[in-house]
């Protein structure tokens, strides 16, 4: 957040009178899609002429008392005081909106911009400023998941508010932990490696499930500092299993971090640190982190297959990537997500896609690997269908990352 220390100042000179008062006020954050393809099509000084342009279109549908922030470089953060009820919250949101309905001129050519809004009202949604605007943000994402124009703060069941600061204490004082959840060959039922999970253990939550707080690391800057924990905790086990021939170690890469300068020096660098080859790697990016910018995906994944380190494309055929995009990514295997390995046995078309789909890897010399298989049914049924290797609670549950490294020192048994 660009001004966050004039944003946070300004969100904190409303809380006190409010509090006092018995008032609500309320913390916008608006996401201007549109603004940034202004600058990447036509520079960068367009581009920061499109975000003072839709600043400047955002205050003037506002009221005076409105305070308008730029965020980031095509977020901006609102704070709009004396908020009676949520109606009044939606009232803005519905000016700011129709602001946008014209063209906006400037650049080479007018340009659109669209707004996706997130709000967070005080004191319900929160008591400080960086409260209130990581939750407008989440607001901002859960309005654009659900294809809406606005969203209001909404935590929901089962969910756990996660705190910025025990977070990343955690990752700062090594308090997670790496589960192994292990891939096997279809074929001949061995382990052949595992996928790396991180688990957290909160002092004020218990067991926090990954689907919250990898997110809310995605949302904040501690995804680069999970990202560096995962990588060098993982290849620290893998570390111990040099011995064993043929495993592999994968690890997930979100795709906030996928294409940011320097990930390829920092694997590189903890491989050699922690003396694990290259080839022992997989690293795990969805078709979505792909596409997002191909050019330097393809470069990214280029430099890393020439370090030897393996690519597998994960959630394949849930995504956005065309099969054309295939023969430009040097992937080495494909992951077929789990919503179409569990529909198999109840769905013949599911079926006959999926058998497509390792058909068409096998044409292309990458390998297969099927996620989520629940029961022996499935499992014979891909490897029937030729898939290569599997992973799923009926194969194995992830376990502590010592625990799949003692099973290998364990003696074979007798004849």
């Amino acid at each position: 957040m660009l001004n966050r220390e004039q944003i946070f100042t300004t969100i904190q000179d409303q809380l006190d009178p409010a509090w006092e008062a018995r008032e609500r006020f309320a913390v916008m954050m608006v996401r201007v899609h549109g603004v940034r393809d202004v600058g990447l099509r036509f520079g960068y000084g367009h581009g920061e002429q499109a975000l003072e342009k839709a600043r400047l279109l955002i205050e003037q549908s506002l009221r005076p008392v409105d305070r308008v922030f730029v965020a980031d470089a095509e977020s901006f953060a609102v704070v709009l005081p004396g908020m009676r009820n949520r109606n009044h919250a939606l009232l803005a949101a519905t000016r700011l909106m129709n602001a946008f309905e014209q063209p906006i001129a400037g650049a080479p050519s007018p340009w659109r911009g669209r707004p996706i809004m997130g709000i967070a009202l005080s004191p319900e949604h929160g008591a400080n400023a960086d409260l209130l605007c990581r939750r407008a943000e989440m607001a901002v994402d859960e309005a654009q998941r659900c294809g809406e124009h606005a969203a209001f703060y909404l935590l929901n069941d089962g969910q756990v508010e996660i705190f910025y600061d025990e977070l990343r204490d955690a990752i700062e004082t090594n308090r997670l932990h790496a589960y192994f959840q292990p891939t096997l060959h279809l074929g001949s039922g061995a382990i052949t490696g595992a996928e790396s999970l991180a688990r957290w253990s909160s002092p004020r939550h218990g067991e926090v499930a990954p689907s919250d707080f990898v997110p809310f690391a995605e949302q904040s800057d501690l995804i680069s500092a999970l990202t560096r924990w995962s990588i060098n905790t993982t290849l620290r086990h893998a570390a111990a299993l040099r011995a064993v021939q043929g495993l592999s170690f994968a690890i997930n890469l979100s795709p906030k971090v996928f294409a940011r300068p320097g990930l390829v020096e920092q694997l590189i660098g903890a491989l050699e640190i922690w003396d694990v080859a290259p080839t022992a790697l997989v690293v795990e990016v969805t078709e979505t982190a792909l596409v997002n910018d191909l050019e330097q995906s393809v470069n990214v994944l280029h430099r890393l297959r020439d370090h030897g380190i393996r690519v597998s494309i994960d959630d394949f055929g849930t995504g956005y990537a065309s099969i054309a995009y295939l023969r430009r990514f040097p992937a080495t295997e494909l992951k077929i997500d789990m919503s179409l390995v569990s529909a198999m046995m109840d769905d013949a078309r599911t079926a006959k896609l999926v058998g497509a789909i390792i058909n068409m890897a096998h044409h292309l010399d990458l390998t297969t690997v099927a996620e989520g298989i629940e029961n022996q049914a499935t499992q014979h049924l891909l490897t029937d269908m030729g898939c290569d290797f599997g992973q799923g609670f009926f194969l194995g549950r992830p376990e502590p990352a010592s625990d799949f490294i003692a099973r290998f020192a364990q003696p074979a048994p007798s004849p």
